[in-house]
């Protein structure tokens, strides 16, 4: 492997992890990546890495992984500079810029998808991709003007688990679902509504679609109105809603167990 020390902070290549935020886009769709169980799941996929930022400690733990990857730049810092080139404190001592892999179209996405709404919180995103990809769930979709899944915080949040995952961006969630209806799908909504179906009750069909809703204010009724049916799951009455992450999983556990 052939390293580079770094000695100078305002070297051109290093500025990506100053600089790449949460919700930020790049025009080569770069993503930044922390932590070394979150980079090394992704050292296994087929992900293109451009750099790795890290201690020589986890290079000299990490060698047989990394030397299987040709990655064009391996940068060596302590953690005192990594913190100067990052802004903040790295107690994991590695970092990786990485390109996300390439979309998926909506008619190449499994028959089971989770599908997401204007979600606010990038915590709850990576949580519900972690989720989906334990229970197979394999294809998610995400607005445009959300957090994204390849998002620094959602991917370390999700584990790097996310890279299991078929991911395809819409912009408009109207047409969206209403291909996806064209396509054979059965588009359910998370919500508590006074006519939802309960979970227990609910048929599932062999294809179809979960659509969770806002953290705070849920699904419109606009939305509700497009889709299929409306699911709630049963709680007590003196508990309003579950973390949409929570609701999200449990209602993909019962939709996956019940195709079984």
């Amino acid at each position: 492997m052939n390293f580079t020390a770094i000695s100078d902070l305002n070297i051109s290549e290093l500025q990506i992890y100053r600089h790449l935020r949460d919700n930020a886009v790049t025009k080569d769709n770069s993503f930044i990546a922390d932590s070394p169980m979150v980079v090394n799941i992704l050292l296994n996929t087929s992900i293109k890495i451009k750099s790795i930022l890290a201690t020589q400690k986890y290079y000299d733990e990490n060698s047989e992984l990394i030397t299987q990857k040709n990655i064009p730049n391996l940068y060596v810092a302590d953690k005192k500079l990594m913190k100067e080139i990052v802004g903040h404190n790295i107690h994991h001592g590695v970092m990786m810029h990485g390109i996300r892999p390439s979309e998926t179209s909506l008619e190449a996405l499994d028959d089971k998808i989770i599908m997401l709404d204007l979600l606010s919180k990038t915590d709850n995103v990576g949580s519900i991709s972690r989720s989906a990809a334990a229970l197979g769930i394999h294809s998610l979709l995400v607005p445009s003007k959300g957090p994204h899944p390849y998002g620094r915080r959602a991917l370390r949040v999700s584990m790097g688990h996310v890279s299991k995952l078929k991911i395809h961006t819409y912009d408009d969630i109207f047409s969206t679902l209403r291909t996806l209806q064209e396509h054979g799908y059965k588009i359910f909504a998370a919500e508590t509504t006074t006519d939802a179906i309960s979970l227990q009750e609910v048929q599932i069909p062999k294809k179809w679609v979960i659509l969770m809703g806002d953290e705070a204010h849920g699904i419109s009724k606009e939305i509700l109105n497009a889709c299929d049916t409306v699911v709630k799951i049963e709680m007590s009455e003196d508990v309003k809603s579950f973390n949409v992450a929570t609701a999200a999983s449990i209602l993909m556990y019962q939709f996956k167990m019940s195709n079984q």
